[in-house]
């Protein structure tokens, strides 16, 4: 099958695509040819190695797992032994390493039926993402109605879909991106939007509920100043930024680990996302009801993943961007 493959560490140059064997499932696997893959912060991490101190998951000298991609959407190929509930052909979608490929061999429990409603590519828009935003706002966040909530980096793919589910349970979502990016914030439900460029929000004197932060560059102190007294601040360090740290965003979580027992009424957080079924029903039901809908800038020929990755690192991408297989 062809595959976007890397034997080494380093900048989109050093992806290539190739042929690679077709992988076949294991226990509690399943087969599914890809339709649909898109790209997160997440494959630009892995992609660069960066943080250092994350390679130990990643792989120390080069990436553990040389395909590159997380989100997919297909049709079921073949099972693994001891899989039921799903047959080939069955439409679906959900979160494993190394799909941008051809075919990719996925969990049982980290996929689920894709949204009748939406085509490949808007589903493959959805797991890592949505899931990232819906665990820091409802599991998290315990987002309630009538409160307050901030998305900083709302124009991003957890931004968008962080926009969208904090309406969705009735809060009111001031929104943090550029001015480009404000009409499109505001149509996904934003009910006020600042321009990062012209407004600090962690000084403009309002105070929040709920921040969301996605983009880490931003102190624990700026931050705090946008905090009601019992606000709760979450953080998510998945975003792109200048790479070569030794920690890169993890630093701002161990900070937060020390002086969270000092923050005087608030709560600081931070959301790791894991994908689940569950998860990927309720994300079904929000997109089949309408109450979230995936947001695509641009889409890539699989052929061409190396500069989907390079347009999100480069052109600060906005929403979500695809590769179509």
């Amino acid at each position: 099958m062809k595959a976007v493959v890397q034997d080494r560490y380093g900048s989109a140059d050093t992806l290539e695509f190739r042929e690679v064997d077709r992988p076949v499932p294991g226990a509690g696997e399943v087969l599914v040819r890809v339709h649909a893959a898109s790209v997160n912060a997440y494959d630009w991490h892995f992609m660069r190695g960066d943080p250092l101190l994350g390679r130990g998951m990643m792989g120390l000298r080069r990436p553990r797992n040389p395909v590159r991609g997380r989100d997919f959407a297909g049709r079921v190929e073949a099972l693994g032994p001891g899989v039921t509930g799903l047959a080939p052909g069955d439409e679906v979608y959900g979160e494993a390493d190394g799909t941008f490929a051809e075919f990719v061999c996925a969990r049982t429990g980290e996929l689920g039926p894709k949204p009748a409603n939406l085509t490949f590519e808007q589903a493959a828009a959805v797991p890592l993402a949505a899931n990232t935003a819906l665990m820091a706002l409802r599991d998290v966040a315990l987002v309630r109605p009538g409160q307050s909530v901030l998305v900083n980096g709302a124009s991003g793919g957890v931004g968008t879909f962080a926009v969208q589910l904090g309406k969705a349970f009735g809060a009111e979502v001031t929104a943090v991106c550029s001015a480009r990016n404000a009409e499109l914030v505001r149509s996904l439900g934003a009910d006020r939007v600042v321009d990062y460029a012209r407004e600090d929000f962690t000084r403009a004197g309002r105070r929040f509920d709920v921040v969301l932060d996605l983009v880490g560059n931003r102190s624990l102190g700026e931050l705090r100043r946008a905090l009601s007294p019992t606000g709760t601040l979450v953080l998510s360090g998945g975003g792109v930024y200048e790479g070569g740290s030794a920690v890169g965003p993890m630093g701002l979580f161990l900070k937060r680990r020390f002086l969270a027992p000092f923050a005087r009424g608030q709560r600081w957080l931070e959301v790791s996302a894991r994908q689940s079924t569950a998860h990927l029903a309720t994300l079904r039901d929000l997109a089949e009801s309408g109450k979230i809908a995936p947001v695509v800038e641009r889409t890539y020929p699989l052929a061409e993943a190396a500069e989907a990755i390079r347009y999100l690192e480069v052109e600060h991408a906005r929403a979500k961007v695809v590769v179509t297989v």
